[in-house]
């Protein structure tokens, strides 16, 4: 059995550092907040970027009529219809 060459350990960190530095994290793709009408109350949906909806959700909604995973829905009813 091999023994890991000494190059090949020192270069892992630094390009496991290099590709996380190039992952964008949520809040640098947020766009403004927007007031979606539903048949509960209004929801306010922060959307993120304008070709996919995985994070929409919803960051303010009428809790006492409506759950989060009902509210996340409608936010991400909203980053599809802005999709097309």
């Amino acid at each position: 059995m091999k023994a890991p060459r000494f190059k090949t350990l020192l270069l892992f960190p630094v390009v496991a550092i290099v590709t996380t530095a190039c992952i964008p994290t949520p809040e640098e793709l947020e766009t403004t907040p927007v007031k979606v009408q539903t048949p509960k109350g209004v929801v306010t949906c922060q959307l993120y970027r304008h070709d996919r909806v995985t994070w929409d959700r919803a960051i303010d909604f009428p809790a006492s009529k409506m759950s989060v995973p009902e509210a996340d829905a409608y936010c991400r009813q909203e980053g599809q219809r802005r999709l097309k």
